[in-house]
């Protein structure tokens, strides 16, 4: 891991909007910062003065100006730019230099269906929506939940949302009515959008079933709205429900914007749920804007008429990040359906297509692009500048298949964040190298540490992520949450007065980060900690393992490992195979590494986001009743391993 994949020539990072924003920031500083470290490092030694600065740098759309930056009260109370107002929809709708005709929006789905919008046609569309929304007696501060594909007029619910002050919230039309509930139950929207069905991988899903239960069991509920998947004129759905067009009218609409305090609600996300009820987490207007600039700006040097793509869906926090594209005057492109249709090569081909200067997915579908044997780089990648990768690690792999079958003068910049701070802890640093395994930094402004058992931070060895200052994407609060007894508990537990966010990373000596894994899946053999990835990164370098999730076993009043393989199609897991996966493990990592029991399966649980749940796992081999299924993408794949197991 000591050799960088890729340096960016000097010419490329004085090219960048960092190393500009790094020598103005000097000035401000007032001393040198001569590196990417030196910066980060004055912007949280001065987090006030760095979030005015930025605000400033770019012209933050403020209508008013702020009476103060950041409030004295500490995590999870401190206010933001209190005294601003802003509009989150009129910075995306009018970003500076924008032309009525600019692309904003490319849609496209997996059957090739495509559509496009300039923001003119985007501004239209969101004028029509809020004025709907109006006469459907949305006021601020009211929910809207759209139970939607990620298309176009998606963008423009949330969009007229928060053009006029509503509080959107979203999740994709693939959960099933247990899952949508315990999300959209739980803020009692006024309105409901939702899709009459989708399509993945080639096939064809209703959810009218579901939507009409929704509409009878969601409190509050008074106006349900129905898209047409593939814009059909089917009307079979209830009376009680109107079509989207007709909601919309025929009639065009003024488009305005209501100033709305910095920290005013903008849309509400929730976690997994895979251990209880999701928790509903407010994000603020103002938090969600400023650090998608900051990182799309910055850290992905995002310009105006780039054409951003990321592969997601609006049950995922990237979707967000994604929309927020706008603001930079970037073209943003929405896939719906399966980035496998018709064949894994799909989204490489719509990269060389639109030309796409950024190109995020999953690490998962970067090392099935690997394990396929794929070579993007047969297609014209010619203005590709960054790809980002994340939902879980990244191997080291994994970044030598992209420099060697992708690009090899590309940005890799691997990130990690999650819903609740509807940003990222770490991420790209467009003028650093990149190494093999190694997310390339914290983000400017967050003030990120690995700690100990004892709340120490720690370099060169597996820590707690944990963030030690306020950052105005941290959640406003949780929704039903008055005392903020929830948001103390999930993050604040652990270490008093310390966000904690759940992950084991390390600080390498190039100030890199590596992500091991959730915390609370950590293993503890022998009363050694280790982190998952420890013992899945030995295993890339067999060609018989695709993937693998391992788990810890109570047993006896220790803990011993379970591993759970997924093979390549034809390999069987006989006595042979399990004594080489043993044998690597115990080469590369260590003997307390190796599994005590490997089970062969064909697939692993996975969230919606597709990250394995490796907790669900842990939970099922110790005994322990996993809730919550209908949250995960295939359950089913809970039920082989309970069979696998019971069989050993």
């Amino acid at each position: 891991m000591n050799e960088p994949l890729w340096t960016p020539s000097p010419e490329r990072v004085a090219a960048t909007s960092l190393d500009a924003f790094r020598r103005d920031a000097e000035a401000e500083a007032g001393r040198s910062l001569p590196d990417y470290h030196a910066l980060h490092a004055w912007s949280v030694a001065d987090p006030e003065t760095f979030w005015r600065f930025y605000a400033e740098y770019v012209k933050l759309p403020l209508r008013t100006p702020p009476r103060e930056i950041m409030s004295v009260e500490p995590m999870p109370y401190t206010a933001w730019f209190e005294g601003a107002t802003l509009n989150y929809a009129e910075a995306l709708l009018y970003p500076p230099g924008v032309t009525d005709g600019q692309t904003a929006i490319i849609a496209v789905d997996e059957t090739g269906l495509e559509r496009q919008l300039s923001y003119l046609d985007l501004r239209q569309e969101v004028a029509r929506c809020a004025a709907a929304l109006r006469r459907s007696g949305v006021e601020e501060g009211d929910r809207v939940a759209a139970y939607a594909c990620n298309t176009p007029e998606t963008v423009t619910v949330l969009l007229a949302c928060a053009s006029l002050g509503a509080v959107f919230s979203s999740c994709s039309p693939d959960f099933g009515f247990e899952a949508a509930f315990a999300r959209f139950g739980q803020i009692a929207p006024k309105v409901l959008v939702a899709y009459d069905g989708y399509a993945y991988n080639g096939k064809r899903f209703s959810t009218l079933e579901t939507v009409e239960k929704l509409a009878r069991e969601i409190e509050g509920l008074e106006h349900t709205v129905i898209i047409p998947y593939h814009d059909t004129d089917d009307t079979s759905y209830s009376d009680a429900f109107v079509s989207w067009r007709d909601w919309l009218g025929p009639d065009p609409a003024e488009l305005s914007f209501t100033p709305l305090p910095f920290d005013h609600p903008l849309y509400i996300l929730y976690s997994s749920g895979t251990t209880g009820l999701p928790k509903a987490m407010v994000h603020r207007a103002g938090g969600a804007l400023i650090t998608h600039h900051k990182e799309h700006f910055l850290h992905s040097d995002v310009k105006p008429g780039d054409v951003v793509f990321y592969f997601t869906t609006c049950g995922w926090m990237m979707w967000n990040w994604l929309v927020s594209g706008l603001a930079l005057g970037a073209t943003i492109v929405l896939y719906e359906g399966s980035p496998t249709q018709p064949d894994i090569g799909a989204t490489w081909r719509l990269a060389a297509k639109h030309k796409l200067t950024f190109f995020g997915t999953s690490a998962r579908f970067l090392h099935s692009c690997k394990d396929a044997g794929l070579t993007p780089r047969d297609h014209d990648l010619s203005a590709l500048k960054t790809i980002a990768s994340t939902g879980s690690p990244l191997s080291p792999a994994g970044f030598r298949w992209v420099y060697d079958a992708v690009k090899p003068d590309v940005h890799l910049a691997s990130i990690s964040g999650g819903t609740d701070i509807v940003s990222c802890f770490m991420l790209g640093v467009p003028t650093l190298p990149v190494y093999p395994g190694q997310i390339q930094g914290p983000g400017l402004g967050v003030d990120l540490a690995a700690f100990d058992d004892d709340g120490r931070p720690v370099t060169g060895e597996p820590g707690e992520l944990v963030c030690r200052k306020p950052t105005p994407s941290m959640p406003l609060r949780f929704w039903n949450d008055p005392d903020f007894s929830r948001y103390q508990e999930a993050f604040f537990g652990v270490y008093p007065g310390v966000w904690r966010h759940g992950d084991l990373i390390e600080i390498t000596e190039q100030g890199g980060i590596v992500v091991y894994g959730r915390s609370d899946a950590t293993l503890n053999p022998g009363g050694v900690r280790i982190g998952t990835a420890e013992i899945y990164r030995p295993l890339e370098l067999l060609p018989e393992v695709s993937e693998a999730a391992a788990v810890g076993k109570k047993q006896d009043g220790d803990e011993v490992v379970w591993l759970f393989v997924v093979l390549k199609p034809e390999v069987t897991l006989d006595d042979g195979l399990r004594k080489t996966i043993r044998d690597q493990i115990r080469r590369l990592a260590s003997p307390r590494h190796v599994p005590k029991q490997i089970f062969q399966v064909t697939q692993l649980p996975r969230t919606r986001s597709g990250k394995t749940t490796e907790i669900a796992i842990s939970k099922l081999v110790n005994g322990q009743e996993v809730k919550n299924r209908q949250v995960m993408a295939n359950p089913e794949a809970l039920d082989e391993i309970a069979v696998v197991v019971g069989q050993s």
